[in-house]
């Protein structure tokens, strides 16, 4: 199943980025053969649905987010890969992490048999996905059709991928943290100076997903990063509650 519409969204991103649709499904099939079946998307489901979700991405907010975030321990927390190391050096540990495996291994090991984990396969990171083999609960995704083991729950960036599967799974609220879609990359991102434009490109489009997500979800959207169209933007103060 995939959001309705969803199809155009992602003919737009092949168009604007210049990707294969072919590498993307060859991708998805190869995870297919790697994952083993499990009842992991029963477990989000239980994590997620009618609860409060954070969504915590390694924008420039990211550091200030960090302190907060440490106190909300009892939080569900999906995070982007990029933004896990620096959480688990401040004893942030994410209940599900959100990735395409380009982020710090290390990190990833140290959580492979605690965290679950929704890796997605694209056209470019067909070698690293053997890497999913050591993540206890482990379900993949894709942009094209779903298939078999291989789901689709929408988004482009593993931040906001983290964002559509919190809303596809029910959370009655979604509160984002180092979510931030301006000119400026965080220091967390670990962006090559010679990415820095594609990398802004991405961002842009990721929130234009956002955006467009914001008018087909149930759930209810807060972010305490950069404001978004359809997110109400909220000071650290007010998260005790929004959370109740």
């Amino acid at each position: 199943m995939m959001i309705s519409g969803w199809k155009t969204r992602y003919l737009d991103i092949l168009k604007e980025f210049n990707y294969d649709e072919k590498k993307d499904k060859e991708s998805a099939i190869l995870l297919d053969t790697i994952l083993k079946k499990s009842k992991t998307d029963e477990k989000i489901c239980k994590l997620i649905q009618g609860k409060t979700v954070f969504v915590i991405g390694s924008g420039p907010s990211l550091s200030a987010a960090i302190p907060k975030l440490k106190k909300l321990k009892k939080a569900i927390k999906i995070v982007a890969d990029s933004s896990l190391k620096p959480l688990l050096e401040n004893g942030i540990v994410p209940d599900i992490v959100v990735t395409d495996l380009d982020g710090d291994e290390n990190s990833l090991k140290k959580i492979a048999k605690k965290a679950i984990f929704v890796v997605h396969a694209h056209g470019d990171n067909v070698e690293k996905l053997f890497f999913a083999k050591k993540f206890k609960k482990c379900i993949g995704t894709t942009q094209t059709k779903p298939f078999k083991k291989i789901q689709n729950f929408g988004g482009f960036t593993d931040g906001d991928r983290g964002v559509f599967l919190a809303s596809y799974f029910e959370a009655k609220k979604i509160i984002l943290f180092g979510m931030d879609f301006g000119n400026r990359i965080g220091r967390f991102s670990n962006t090559k100076k010679s990415e820095r434009k594609t990398k802004l490109m991405k961002l842009k489009k990721a929130e234009s997903l956002l955006e467009w997500l914001a008018v087909n979800t149930k759930s209810e959207l807060f972010t305490t990063s950069m404001k978004i169209k359809g997110f109400e933007k909220i000071p650290y103060k007010s998260l005790d509650i929004i959370i109740t």
